[in-house]
């Protein structure tokens, strides 16, 4: 039996290709293509991402959006509508349309038993002047969703630069939601008093 066993081992070494030993060098070689596969891998992530960068810089610089889209972001030369004139796309000088909000006083969320109240006053920044009347006509709905906003606020949700980026934020999402299709570029601060 011990034979018989013997001749099992040597068969089984016999037919052990070259290089696999009982040191196990045999394993290191799908561990080589696995690590190759990684490689390659790794280098076309990092050739994609490259020219997706690039490709980026070249749109968002104007190169590759064209010419049109880069000036009219900026404002230095003026759409014009179909009738040639160029006065659709900014207000006829070139420099943006300004709308005041009329003062909003309101009552804030407060824990104490004294009422905290903040007077806000804005305006409102327009690409074109023909936006006034559209702004005018739902003023009302403007002045509605601000005290709504507003009163939900805790004196100390006001309170610092954070507080007033936030409040410009949420404060023109919702101007702009009540005027669709006019689209209100800015929100200036004019007055902020909390008391």
């Amino acid at each position: 039996m011990a034979a018989a066993k013997k001749d099992e081992s040597a068969d089984d070494e016999k037919e052990k290709p070259e290089g696999e030993g009982a040191e196990g060098e045999g394993v290191d070689l799908p561990k080589k293509k696995i690590a190759g596969k990684k490689l390659v891998l790794i280098i076309v992530a990092v050739a994609i991402l490259l020219i997706g960068g690039a490709g980026a810089g070249l749109y968002f610089s104007g190169i590759l959006g064209g010419k049109d889209k880069a000036e009219g972001e900026h404002g230095e030369e003026q759409a014009t509508d179909e009738h040639g004139d160029g006065a659709e796309g900014e207000h006829a000088s070139g420099s943006p349309v300004y709308y005041e909000m009329p003062t909003v006083l309101v009552n804030l969320t407060s824990t104490g038993r004294r009422p905290v109240y903040a007077k806000v006053r804005v305006q409102l920044v327009l690409s074109k002047d023909a936006d006034r009347s559209k702004l005018t006509e739902n003023q009302p709905r403007i002045v509605d969703s601000f005290q709504t906003y507003l009163r939900e606020m805790t004196p100390e949700e006001l309170q610092g630069s954070a507080g007033l980026m936030r409040l410009r934020e949420e404060l023109l999402l919702r101007v702009n939601a009540a005027v669709a299709p006019v689209v209100v570029k800015d929100l200036l601060f004019q007055e902020i008093l909390p008391q």
